[in-house]
């Protein structure tokens, strides 16, 4: 397949700098045969009693952080963990990192540079274990926006809340599974009082969640690996709300791809932990997802192309259409969609 079939135009203004408030006021669009108009508080109206969403519970850690070679400075972003305190690491300006030099953050909080990589990546070893690790991350980094996300040096203090969901528990992500943003206390009462369950999950998205793809024919495309994990009871719980007439309905591609990379040809779930590096383009047939709940898309992405095998190409692109005539907002802080799937 050729990627340049997923492009589509988008204007610049339509990119959401920050979420709308209360989480939940957020435009939902409802995408199936036909195409409505929704905001979140609505989505309980959408669902069954009985059905199941299934949620990424992985916490954003502020993993981008300015610090010092020696007069230059340096400003890293650890998108995966190695080990219990050395990360793989994007560094700008990267060519004249070498291995051996060290990077100071702050005078409790410093690391050397162990290994590099061609594209900038560098592998960085802290001084400590992995607690002082976060401690330092916690003390004097910032939360790693994607680049369309415009911030001054050193980030704004809000994102800190804003780009966390509700239920974030188990640290290790370097971008929030933004589908989840939009849910509040509220409207998971609301979720629960209509009879729908709610199970969670773990993947620590990385930051290859936002790398554009460079080859021009999917098949060429490797994609970025995750860690992630199910544990017996929540696949117990997902296998019966599913044989008892309940859809599966992930919050988030996060989400998704975890559930289908540990699901059987037949759809049962089994418990997962490890990493998974599933690519779903159209023609995929889904194991366990019924429908999904999910933000809009940057164009030529893995995640628009995930969305196409879900709901059908045609179908996503006239969706999009819409949503940018009626002037959603696009991307991490923007509106989402709740898409049903094609069988």
């Amino acid at each position: 397949m050729k990627v340049a079939d997923f492009d589509f135009d988008l204007p610049p203004d339509l990119i959401a700098q920050a979420p709308v408030e209360p989480r939940d006021s957020a435009r939902l669009l409802h995408v199936e045969e036909t195409l409505t108009d929704h905001v979140f508080t609505d989505l309980p109206n959408l669902l069954n009693p009985g059905d199941i969403m299934v949620f990424n519970n992985t916490k954003v850690i502020p993993s981008r952080i300015t610090g010092r070679r020696g007069e230059a400075t340096v400003e890293v972003t650890l998108h995966k963990q190695a080990t219990g305190n050395s990360w793989w690491a994007f560094a700008r300006p990267a060519k004249r990192l070498r291995p051996g030099d060290d990077l100071v953050f702050a005078d409790d909080f410093s690391c050397r540079v162990e290994d590099k990589r061609n594209g900038g990546e560098v592998l960085l070893n802290f001084e400590g274990d992995i607690s002082a690790v976060m401690a330092g991350l916690d003390k004097y980094g910032y939360m790693p926006l994607p680049p369309y996300i415009k911030r001054n040096k050193g980030g704004a203090l809000e994102d800190r809340a804003d780009y966390q969901t509700l239920y974030a528990e188990h640290e290790g992500a370097v971008a929030a599974p933004t589908a989840g943003l939009h849910f509040t206390e509220d409207l998971m009462k609301s979720l629960e009082a209509r009879g729908v369950q709610k199970a969670f999950v773990t993947l620590h998205v990385g930051a290859g969640t936002f790398l554009p793809i460079k080859v021009e024919d999917t098949e060429d495309h490797v994609m970025h690996a995750e860690w992630g994990e199910i544990d017996q009871a929540t696949a117990m719980a997902i296998n019966q709300a599913r044989a008892t007439g309940g859809k599966v309905i992930p919050v988030g591609s996060t989400s998704l791809r975890l559930l289908e990379s540990a699901a059987d040809d037949s759809g049962e779930l089994h418990p997962f932990t490890g990493e998974t590096d599933i690519f779903i383009t159209p023609g995929y047939k889904f194991k366990i997802t019924d429908k999904m709940v999910t933000n809009f898309h940057l164009p030529k992405s893995t995640l628009f192309m995930l969305i196409a095998a879900l709901a059908g190409t045609e179908r996503v692109k006239a969706a999009y259409s819409h949503a940018i005539s009626q002037q959603y907002r696009f991307f991490s802080y923007g509106d989402g969609c709740f898409i049903e799937g094609v069988k």
